[in-house]
């Protein structure tokens, strides 16, 4: 069972993003149309698990199959979709994780979705102190039960997230003028 460790938001996770990011850019080259630092590591001053997750969007989702073993040669586990449909996934570190490869073919409105979510915190630093503050009380009160700490979370992501699309649709609308 994975231990629930939460901490305050460090100036590292920016490097160790970069770092994996030119390491996904020499792997998929090409098919890699962008990559993106999503989650908790991406909102500075955010409490988080001390795990980078990575948004990688590709042109053609059918050909990350191809680039397995050359992930698995920089330490990631490939887990499929992992219960989201049209998604591949990837992550390393062993039981505790340190990164998540989130794959997703350009156009898929999971994107929208991840980014709307970063963005939002981001922007809304009362939203990130909330949800940060969350986190760290689940972390405590479910220290050895990831489960139950994720479940914890989802009314309040659910809530964010919905805020988060709206604001962003619309903001993307009034900036794109």
């Amino acid at each position: 069972m994975r231990h629930v460790r939460v901490l305050p938001w460090d100036e590292k996770y920016q490097v160790l993003f970069g770092e994996e990011a030119m390491n996904l850019k020499e792997i998929f080259g090409e098919d890699a149309v962008g990559i993106f630092h999503i989650g908790s590591t991406s909102v500075p001053g955010l409490k988080s698990k001390p795990i980078i997750d990575i948004l990688l969007v590709v042109s053609n989702i059918e050909k990350v199959d191809e680039y397995t073993d050359e992930m698995e040669k920089i330490g990631y586990l490939y887990l499929g979709e992992n219960g989201i449909p049209g998604r591949r996934y990837f992550q390393k570190g062993g039981e505790d994780h340190s990164h998540h490869v989130h794959v997703f073919e350009a156009q898929n409105p999971e994107i929208e979705r991840h980014i709307a979510f970063r963005d939002y915190l981001r922007s809304h630093p009362q939203a990130a102190k909330e949800y940060g503050n969350l986190k760290t009380s689940l972390a405590e009160q479910y220290p050895e039960d990831i489960e139950a700490y994720q479940a914890g979370k989802n009314d309040l992501i659910l809530a964010i997230q919905t805020e988060a699309i709206r604001w962003y649709r619309e903001y993307s609308r009034t900036t794109a003028n």
